[in-house]
């Protein structure tokens, strides 16, 4: 097991960034803005809560993300809830307790085959749909479900990603409504990362979560580390249907993490109770992140990339279909060695080499300091984020030429 590519590609930026060689950094998922002002303050006001708590999280930060679920049309009982270091290390433990195949969307995050890998899970990599990232073809589905179960070997659980990481798509509810389907027919549970739920660039786009529509096989999870920037922080939550599952993630968490720090889980408590300052940071976040992602898609777009336009999160997910190189990680390589662009190829979520396909994450792209990120996040004149996306245009052209 190799550390994660994205983990990895971050070192590599800040590695040539010591070194004196100029990057623009495009690889990494960070949502690359400061912290609220009252989430340092409530950090702080609980900063000598030092002791264990409940494995499954305290009783605050459960209801706080109850309420939030409820309030986007899923009733949810802090029972329900646990709490865990991050959305990653709760996915870690749903995985080792599938008891089955995992079906994953093609492409999707880095982290959900090498997660099942490490639980000695076998994994099937479904394409998805133009436009429908992180949901997997259904018909492909309901096959794989057969083929899987005639082999011994049955399929228990399909994973969904809503809205997608790499692609920054979000599928429609029909496409959503069809695996569900499928994952009745064939009794599997479905895990649902809405960790970038909060970031579908246009809040009037429907969305729909299969927690809605198959509330008796879907866990749902989420943190703060992408809609409110606190990826260090490291909490996430997840949402059970039945008490046999959510008791047994608790076992594997009391096990290796114990608890979430105490401190930590009271300000995500605030995070998820969701007040109004909080509320207004998110709208504004959602609104750079479309700006700037919206930029950087246009660019490639006019290299002649073959590019569905992101609508959520801080992704896109070009082909490089007109650059001569035969594979992603030439395309990769060359647009960081020779123009020091950073950005991910997309065999790493699962893709095709062949495919020539890139996850560009334009989240790092803010500035260099919580003030210049400030200004940006409030829509003031940034010369600084126009300088790197001119550097990007450059590296296009430049790119193309070879």
């Amino acid at each position: 097991m190799t550390v994660s590519a994205t983990l990895a590609l971050n070192d590599e930026v800040a590695r040539r960034r010591r070194a004196g060689l100029p990057t623009v950094p495009l690889g990494f998922g960070e949502a690359g803005l400061p912290v609220h002002p009252l989430l340092k303050d409530e950090l702080a006001r609980w900063a000598g809560s030092a002791s264990y708590g409940p494995a499954a999280g305290v009783e605050e930060l459960r209801t706080a993300a109850a309420g939030y679920w409820t309030r986007r049309g899923l009733p949810t009982e802090p029972d329900q809830v646990v709490a865990g270091p991050g959305s990653k290390a709760l996915l870690w433990a749903l995985f080792g307790e599938t008891r089955g195949a995992v079906a994953l969307a093609r492409p999707s995050w880095v982290s959900y085959a090498a997660q099942a890998s490490l639980h000695g899970v076998v994994t099937h990599l479904l394409p998805t749909a133009p436009g429908h990232g992180g949901v997997p073809d259904p018909e492909l589905l309901d096959e794989t479900a057969r083929r899987a179960r005639h082999d011994g070997w049955p399929l228990k659980t399909v994973v969904l990603t809503l809205p997608d990481n790499p692609t920054g798509t979000l599928a429609a509810p029909n496409a959503v409504a069809a695996v569900c389907e499928v994952a009745r027919e064939h009794d599997l549970l479905v895990i649902s990362d809405e960790i970038y739920r909060d970031l579908v660039h246009d809040d009037t786009t429907p969305f729909v979560s299969p927690a809605e529509l198959a509330p008796e096989r879907v866990v749902v999870t989420t943190g703060l580390s992408k809609n409110l920037a606190l990826g260090g922080w490291r909490t996430g939550v997840a949402r059970f249907p039945d008490r046999d599952l959510r008791d047994r993630v608790v076992s594997v968490g009391s096990e290796v993490w114990s608890c979430v720090a105490q401190p930590v889980q009271r300000a995500a408590a605030l995070a998820f109770d969701e007040p109004p300052e909080l509320r207004e940071r998110v709208r504004l976040s959602r609104r750079l992140h479309a700006r700037v992602g919206t930029a950087v898609a246009d660019m490639f777009l006019d290299s002649g990339a073959d590019l569905v336009r992101p609508n959520a999160g801080f992704y896109l997910y070009p082909a490089m279909t007109t650059v001569r190189a035969a594979t992603d990680v030439e395309i990769a390589t060359t647009f960081l060695e020779d123009f020091g662009v950073a950005t991910l190829p997309g065999s790493a979520f699962g893709d095709d080499p062949a495919n020539k396909r890139l996850r560009v994450a334009t989240s790092l792209l803010y500035g260099e300091d919580d003030d210049q990120r400030e200004r940006a996040l409030r829509g003031e004149d940034a010369p600084w984020v126009t300088l790197q996306l001119d550097r990007i245009a450059r590296a296009l052209g430049r790119l193309l030429e070879q």
